[in-house]
Order: structure tokens, then C-alpha cells, then sequence
């Protein structure tokens, strides 16, 4: 006996004799997915517009400030033509002072030189006249325009070390090996004296 279309037998409204109830005739029930296989195919909404894959797996190069990080190649380019502008005005000043016979004045005045060349560029300016030729600009940790006074002294301090005696060559040396390879090993191209400025940034543009 039923009341109000009710039956007790068949609460779930399946077929009679079922007490749990069947799903109506023509359902199909939505795929499973056990064990974590893939989803059988079929039709899927597109990528999102203007999707560029390579662009979302590059992102973790992108130096902090944003930016395209200068490589390891065009950064010693860059060093090395500083280097011969340095080297010239080094030797010149070496003849005006009668020391251009004197292998250690001689690498005095370049050594104190380069340091100067590099941080009072990098500071007014945020580049040094072969990094501009390049297309590349030193910035400050973040995104910063240009380094402070501080942090380009710390990131160039290893140009000092010519000034050593006897064994600065050899230090210097040392020290370019050192930062020639953690710029290669860097995804942001920082080197270990970039790190220890607080985190300087050699960019493109």
C-alpha cells in the first residue's frame, strides 16, 4: 500500500523489487579516474589566450627586479674592453709620473684604477662605457636603478687584488675563475661577487 505516491518498498524510486534504487534508463555515469591514470580523451577547453608555455617556464630566469639577466659571454666581453680602457689610462698616467719602468707602481696605479673605473661608473651612471656599447646595466638588489656606493664597492673589491704583491696576479686570477662560474651556474646570471653585494643584477637593455 502506497500513500501520496509513496512506497516504502522503494524509497529511492528505483524499480520495484530494487530497494536501492537504479538510475534512470539512458544515464551514463561520468568516467572514473582509479589510480591516477589519465583522463580518457575527448573534448577539453583550450588554453587560456595568449598561453605561452615558454614564457611560464622561463619565468624562474627572470632576475628579481624583472629583466633579462646579461650571460656570462657578453659580461666578459664587457670586462675585457673596461679592462683595456683601464689599462691605457693606467699606463699614461704611469709616464706622466715616471713609473712606467715600475712593474708594481705600474700595477698599482691599474689595480686602484679599475676599482675606481668600475664603482664611480656603476654608481652615476649604472653602467660602464663597454657595458652601455653592449646593451647591458648594473642594478642595485631588487630592481634598483643603480647600485649604492656600498654595494659596487663590495662587488668590485676583487679587483683590488692585483695590488698584492707578488701573489695578487694570482688571486685576481682566482677570483675571476670563482665568478665566471657561479655566473654560469646562476639561472639569473648573479655572480658570487653580485651575492655578496646583496644581490646586484647585470641586465640586458
Amino acid at each position: 500500500m502506497t500513500t501520496g505516491g509513496f512506497d516504502p518498498n522503494n524509497p529511492a524510486g528505483g524499480q520495484p523489487g530494487d530497494p536501492y534504487g537504479q538510475p534512470p534508463q539512458g544515464y551514463n555515469p561520468p568516467p572514473q579516474n582509479p589510480g591516477g591514470n589519465p583522463p580518457p580523451p575527448g573534448n577539453y577547453p583550450p588554453p587560456p589566450p595568449n598561453f605561452d608555455d615558454q614564457a611560464a617556464y622561463g619565468a624562474s630566469n627572470r632576475l628579481p627586479g624583472g629583466g633579462e639577466p646579461g650571460g656570462l659571454g657578453i659580461r666578459f666581453g664587457a670586462r675585457l674592453i673596461d679592462g683595456l680602457l683601464v689599462g691605457i689610462v693606467a699606463f699614461l698616467l704611469a709616464l706622466v709620473f715616471g713609473a712606467s719602468d715600475n712593474f708594481l707602481v705600474t700595477g698599482l696605479f691599474s689595480g686602484l684604477l679599475t676599482f675606481i673605473y668600475f664603482v664611480a661608473f656603476e654608481v652615476t651612471q649604472g653602467w660602464t662605457p663597454a657595458k652601455k656599447v653592449l646593451g647591458l646595466s648594473v642594478h642595485g638588489p631588487g630592481g634598483a636603478e643603480k647600485p649604492t656606493l656600498q654595494q659596487s664597492a663590495i662587488r668590485n673589491a676583487f679587483t683590488l687584488l692585483s695590488i698584492i704583491p707578488i701573489i695578487g696576479g694570482f688571486l685576481a686570477i682566482i677570483a675571476y675563475i670563482i665568478i665566471a662560474v657561479t655566473i654560469n651556474g646562476s639561472a639569473t646570471k648573479q655572480g658570487k661577487h653580485d651575492e655578496l653585494a646583496g644581490g646586484t643584477q647585470v641586465v640586458k637593455g
